[in-house]
């Protein structure tokens, strides 16, 4: 049995809103990101691995523009000589900076007028007449579509080398975690993904029912500390805990720490938005790749989760055998339920968050780090890719690891227990930690 949808994801009038909130808390956050450094550094690619700043803004209104004024709302195109400059599978993300990207301003004037328009055709919209248009679907798609690259744009700005341009409070304090260090979530069925989530990406559907055995999960995802008594163990140096292809990654090229730690004065520091500070013992840790993650599971004795075995944690209350939207149930993220939407800029400490928890007390599965699980990222039974190929179905198969959860860094509209997120296993710079788990009902 899935969770109902609640009134504010099928009243026209509540979507509507809920659409124009989402639209413009995207909006705002990618002005921030983007008015935070001078144009230079808005032009510059901060690592091969990302684009520049601008091409992530002149990219997000692109798509708004696609698919909300030319697809939903039939109109002719602004600019389409650009749409060529800003496709993401035209142009490697290192190859981007050589192409005639429009200037900073230009792009923002641009994305402004796309956004107006866009507001326009939502003022307008009657969220019926076709499957874009139903319950608010391609409002939300390109709202998702934004935070995700903001999420991108915040990971430029941790590659970025220089002074601090982000600024936010930290998470509040919390006594040290002591309740128990895993929990057991029986075996049996419940039912994965969704159909009934309005603005649920293609990947999430359909709702099916899976079989899980029991299995332990850790409550709270592995801490900084727990990571560096891998790290003083030689567990960078000793083949036993990795792969051939993890250990032959880390050889090749020099890993010995998550990014952007170093050593120095016997003490481990690492570089965080352009703070140089202790790495703090009590985090979840971050930046470290599907190899490591794995890595320090088998040192300790333990394995990554499965993606169903993730869920299952996350979201089946086995009181009334159902799923819900979210660990703590179908309500909306508050501030007191997780750590999102670049509200801080950091992780909160283990154990934070109570009020977020599972029926099973399992803590801190939405928000605070993006967790790696095992499994490859497949089609659910009955997958249909919709509105395109292109977000989904052409990164099926091995060569793509699953993560789930979200992090500090995603807002909310991208972030629910049925979403999934995949990388190659061998990503660092993505705002990504794990939790371990085993086998058995002991």
């Amino acid at each position: 049995m899935t969770a109902p949808a609640p009134d504010s994801l099928t009243d026209p009038e509540s979507l509507r809103e809920r659409a124009l909130n989402a639209l413009v808390t995207a909006r705002d956050r990618t002005a921030l990101l983007t008015s935070c450094v001078e144009d230079p550094d808005l032009t510059a690619q901060h690592s091969p691995l990302m684009s520049p700043l601008v091409w992530d803004l002149a990219h997000i209104g692109n798509q708004e523009e696609l698919w909300l004024l030319r697809a939903v709302a039939g109109r002719e195109a602004l600019r389409p000589e650009i749409d060529g400059l800003y496709d993401a599978f035209e142009h490697a993300r290192s190859e981007r900076p050589k192409l005639p990207l429009l200037p900073p301003a230009e792009a923002r004037t641009y994305a402004a007028e796309v956004r107006g328009r866009a507001l326009d055709v939502l003022e307008s919209s009657a969220f019926r007449g076709s499957r874009l248009t139903e319950a608010g679907f391609a409002f939300g798609m390109i709202a998702q579509h934004e935070q995700q690259h903001d999420e991108t744009m915040l990971i430029t700005h941790q590659l970025r080398r220089g002074p601090a341009a982000l600024t936010a409070p930290d998470p509040a304090p919390v006594e040290p975690f002591t309740g128990p260090a895993e929990v057991l979530v029986p075996g049996g069925p419940f039912v994965m993904g969704t159909s009934t989530e309005p603005w649920a990406l293609d990947n999430e559907r359909p709702a099916h029912r899976r079989t899980v055995p029991s299995f332990h999960i850790d409550t709270t995802p592995v801490t900084n500390g727990a990571y560096q008594a891998f790290m003083a163990d030689g567990g960078y140096g000793d083949p036993r805990w990795w792969t051939p292809e993890g250990w032959d990654h880390i050889r090749t090229h020099g890993i010995e720490a998550p990014l952007f730690w170093r050593r120095e004065g016997g003490q481990w520091l690492r570089r965080r938005f352009g703070v140089t500070e202790v790495v703090p013992p009590d985090e979840p840790v971050l930046h470290v790749c599907w190899y490591e993650a794995d890595a320090y599971a088998r040192w300790a004795g333990r394995r990554l989760p499965t993606e169903a075995e993730w869920e299952k944690a996350a979201r089946h209350d086995p009181v009334s055998d159902r799923s819900t939207r979210y660990p703590w149930g179908d309500a909306d993220p508050t501030p007191e339920h997780a750590n999102l939407g670049q509200r801080h800029l950091r992780p909160a400490p283990a154990g934070s968050y109570p009020a977020g928890a599972s029926p099973l007390g399992v803590r801190q599965l939405i928000g605070d780090v993006w967790e790696w699980t095992s499994s490859d990222l497949e089609p659910y039974p009955g997958f249909a890719a919709f509105p395109y190929r292109e977000y989904s179905e052409v990164f099926f198969g091995p060569d793509h690891k699953v993560l789930r959860g979200g992090s500090f860094a995603v807002d909310q509209v991208a972030c629910r227990g049925t979403f999934r997120n995949w990388d190659y296993p061998i990503r660092r710079q993505i705002f990504a930690g794990f939790r371990t788990a085993r086998d058995g009902s002991s």
